[in-house]
């Protein structure tokens, strides 16, 4: 039976056992997926709720325009549940959020406007701020706030928990959520402890947030507060949708972590999820030790990896961020798009031989060869040139004459910080040997390029 609209696609998620990334976590680890939601993310099921909520009591009226704050996945679900419905939509969202959201959100219809991420929450730029002032300036306006909208929790309460419940057969002894919002974590935890107490309800926080604090001593610490490159959980304000008193336990992971533990997923699991399906999974590796074979563990998988391209999944990006290692250039990755082969001259050849090589391969230097093929000396220009000041006769002189040591000999697999101490010091140019006694010349204007990268 077909479905009316897109709308009716939302939840109904599967769960899938997860193997190699938990290997040595004890228990059944299973990942609810939320990216089969047509928005790809778990926010699908409250953006619907929070819409459905305000259009039956009265808040949203037909034609009105919808503005909320958003990481980017409340906003999609919006979006979605606005084309349907026939409304307008602006979502203001802070600059650390991914380039692919905002696009998506655009394609969507939506008016997107970024604010500046390293505001107070009260600051008129924030993207709270922003939200909320435009709700009051704009008539026919309604501003979910996803933050303290009880509907949030609601839509969880509904739906996430008791899919949970019955796709577990009621065996669920741990829920692992990474929390923003609250919503999808106090929701779904409440309806899992209606079913039975001993649930474990485990949050998963970021570094520059301010809920484990919170959590363990009641204390609102703004010393917590600092950046941080995670996306879409943490916050630097307590959403009243966070039910502080359901969640047994916080844990905090480093962006880092998080987001390595997200390309490793992808791998290893063939699973291409978003920033808090690393952080989750890393979440649940700290605590391991908490955990008995017996088991059985739920991870709220939020959103797709297409969010993070531009990011997580971009090594240069990555790279800067000091999350990944620099690649190691090696001899070989220096002279990968030489095309042509080693240009030599043999010792017993002419100055004037040098000379046409040199001119024709639009080259600086040669190595020399004897007439069995062994490298024993170099020639340049440089050195010619010198040559031919002085004698005017240089050029019918044997190579020979003119030579100068040859060039030293190394590995393709020898890396650029070796090959530095050497070139430009005791040798202007070196040769690289591959299989075959194929060679490459490295040069110095090789080693510019690979430095300009």
């Amino acid at each position: 039976m077909w479905k009316n609209n897109i709308l009716e696609t939302i939840g109904n998620t599967p769960m899938v056992k997860l193997n190699k990334v938990v290997a040595g976590v004890p228990g059944i680890i299973l990942a609810k997926v939320e990216t089969f939601n047509p928005g790809n993310s778990v926010k699908d099921r409250m953006a619907l709720q929070m819409v459905e909520d305000a259009e039956k009591d009265g808040r949203l009226k037909p034609g009105g325009t919808i503005i909320e704050c958003t990481s980017g996945n409340t906003g999609m679900g919006l979006a979605i549940a606005a084309a349907v419905k026939g409304y307008k939509l602006i979502c203001t969202m802070a600059d650390k959020q991914s380039k692919e959201k905002m696009d998506t959100l655009r394609a969507m219809g939506a008016e997107v406007i970024v604010t500046p991420t390293n505001v107070t929450p009260d600051d008129p730029r924030s993207y709270y701020s922003v939200a909320k002032k435009l709700s009051e300036e704009i008539p026919n306006s309604f501003y979910p706030n996803q933050y303290d909208n009880p509907s949030n929790s609601k839509a969880h309460y509904l739906s996430t928990g008791p899919e949970i419940w019955e796709q577990t057969e009621g065996k669920i002894t741990h829920l692992l959520v990474c929390v923003g919002t609250g919503g999808t974590i106090s929701g779904a935890a409440k309806y899992l402890k209606e079913q039975n107490p001993n649930v474990k309800i485990w949050g998963i926080d970021t570094y520059g947030s301010v809920f484990k604090k919170f959590h363990e001593t009641g204390v609102f610490d703004e010393n917590e507060i600092y950046p941080y490159l995670t996306e879409g959980f943490g916050e630097d304000i307590l959403p009243a949708n966070v039910d502080f008193k359901i969640i047994d336990r916080f844990e905090k992971v480093t962006d880092k972590d998080g987001m390595l533990m997200c390309r490793r997923i992808a791998r290893e699991e063939g699973m291409f999820l978003g920033n808090s399906a690393g952080s989750v999974v890393q979440g649940l590796i700290q605590m391991k030790d908490s955990l008995k074979p017996t088991d059985v563990v739920v991870l709220v998988m939020h959103d797709h990896g297409s969010r993070y391209i531009g990011k997580i999944f971009n090594d240069d990006w990555m790279r800067e961020r000091g999350f990944l290692e620099k690649e190691k250039v090696t001899a070989a990755d220096l002279v990968k798009n030489h095309k042509a082969s080693l240009i030599t001259v043999k010792e017993s050849d002419k100055v004037t031989d040098a000379i046409k090589k040199i001119t024709q391969h639009n080259i600086s230097q040669v190595p020399v060869i004897n007439d069995k093929g062994d490298f024993v000396g170099s020639i340049s220009e440089s050195d010619i040139f010198s040559e031919v000041i002085k004698d005017a006769n240089a050029q019918a002189k044997k190579v020979s004459e003119l030579m100068k040591e040859p060039f030293q000999i190394i590995e393709g697999n020898t890396e650029l910080d070796s090959i530095l101490k050497t070139i430009g010091k005791s040798a202007s140019a070196m040769l690289v040997k591959f299989r075959n006694n194929d060679y490459r010349m490295i040069t110095k204007h090789d080693i510019i390029e690979a430095i300009a990268k």
